[in-house]
């Protein structure tokens, strides 16, 4: 909800696997062809996707499930009136609320997409991820930094922190300090 009390829907694609999110957007208006459109921008045959859990709004239509399936892509549809199914989904839409949503308003969908837009690489890429052990989501960016050494930190190098969404959040890291 904005500040002027205006309901914003967000469509969010989360590889369960991995738990990054792939894709995200935000629309006032959520239809079955933007939904569609959202999963065109996400499976472009790159990478290997198998398969789309989502649950049973009716946002999910038949024509969209064909689409989906004509892309190569296994439906499965969680029970009626039962979250737990798609758990995972779930946790991920809990910590958008508990981590950015609860604490910034936004006032319109411009804002509120350019809220996750800063949010979603702090969840893929600087927020460890306890059931990944813990890692984060992104294996891209997983041990690209310099490691400490016990309780010292490596030689040249010294703690910065990158302020995330005006200091809600932050995410340290090692920099080479210049000579």
């Amino acid at each position: 909800m904005t500040a002027s009390f205006r309901v914003l829907y967000v469509f969010v694609l989360l590889e369960v696997g991995t738990r990054r999110i792939a894709h995200f957007n935000v629309t006032a208006h959520p239809t079955a062809d933007w939904t569609l459109q959202q999963f065109r921008e996400v499976v472009t045959g790159d990478q290997p996707h198998r398969l789309v859990l989502h649950d049973r709004d009716s946002i999910y239509s038949s024509d969209l499930d064909s689409a989906l399936k004509a892309m190569n892509l296994g439906i499965l549809k969680s029970p009626f009136q039962a979250p737990q199914a798609n758990a995972f989904c779930e946790r991920v839409i809990g910590t958008i609320r508990r981590e950015c949503l609860d604490f910034l308003i936004p006032l319109n969908e411009r804002h509120l997409r350019g809220l996750l837009k800063e949010w979603v690489p702090h969840y893929n890429r600087g927020r460890p991820h306890s059931s990944l052990g813990p890692g984060i989501p992104d294996s891209r960016f997983r041990n690209q930094q310099a490691k400490p050494c016990g309780h010292h930190l490596p030689i040249g190098h010294h703690v910065v922190a990158k302020v995330i969404l005006g200091g809600l959040h932050h995410e340290y890291g090692f920099e080479g300090r210049a000579a």
